[in-house]
């Protein structure tokens, strides 16, 4: 396969199958290509990215954890592939593995993007907060953790295994992350409940988070076995369950609202 590139004039390339040509000018041109009977064209007067930029690489990558993301509403863990992630992408299976080599390296990716955005919410809540009462932290907890349930869910369901099958770059920055995440949730305590041991308080929340998803979601295959076992049960909200437990960890009085 030969590429032809001068005076930025329209360029083709012979030889291939359409695979092989896509591959070749996303490795070497564009973000931006067309495909048809083994020929790319690359046209006078548009804006390309080069492969390797960092608006790229930051697009192509938000890009599949996006995918990933829409997938993990409907498919587990187990059912998801590179390849059905690719899938419901603008390029191809193979151009993935440009950005991660595993589907655990995707859901990482994934996890760590929930952390930030956790992070980022509990900076805000020192920041514009003067004061609060157990009572006000808790709910605020509570609902932003609420709101990220995708992050509960990825904690108790497959961290092991993302983490396992993750480069150790990759692991690295979603411990960076995750690190913030702790950082920011310190601050918060530091400031609003100084008389509160804060160590303690991360060393048993932290921990405690991983075990909230499967005590607030259950499907309907283990709510019949419960049944069936004559189980004494009712499922709590994620709500409920954080509320509760920042509340017993700040020694405030426990009335879920």
């Amino acid at each position: 396969m030969r590429g032809i590139v001068q005076n930025a004039e329209i360029y083709f390339i012979f030889g291939k199958s359409v695979d092989a040509v896509s591959e070749y000018c996303y490795n070497n041109y564009s973000d931006t290509m067309s495909e048809h009977n083994a020929v790319c064209m690359i046209k006078k007067g548009e804006v390309f990215m080069p492969k390797g930029s960092p608006e790229l690489t930051a697009s192509r990558k938000e890009e599949i954890i996006n995918a990933c993301e829409k997938l993990y509403q409907t498919m587990s863990f187990k059912e998801i592939t590179i390849k059905e992630i690719g899938a419901v992408t603008s390029f191809t299976r193979t151009s993935i593995y440009n950005y991660f080599q595993t589907k655990e390296e995707i859901f990482l990716a994934l996890m760590q993007r929930e952390y930030e955005n956790w992070a980022a919410e509990m900076n805000a809540l020192a920041e514009n907060n003067e004061s609060m009462s157990a009572d006000e932290f808790a709910y605020a907890v509570a609902h932003s953790l609420e709101s990220h349930e995708q992050l509960l869910k990825l904690l108790a369901m497959n961290h092991y295994d993302m983490e396992e099958n993750s480069r150790p770059e990759r692991l690295t920055e979603f411990k960076v992350a995750y690190g913030a995440s702790l950082d920011a949730v310190r601050g918060c305590v530091r400031k609003f409940f100084p008389e509160t041991d804060c160590e303690s308080f991360i060393f048993v929340f932290f921990p405690f988070l991983f075990g909230v998803y499967p005590y607030s979601v259950a499907t309907e295959k283990q709510l019949s076995a419960m049944r069936e076992a004559n189980m004494k049960f009712r499922m709590h909200s994620i709500y409920e369950i954080i509320y509760s437990c920042v509340m017993q960890l700040l020694g405030g009085k426990n009335e879920v609202h």
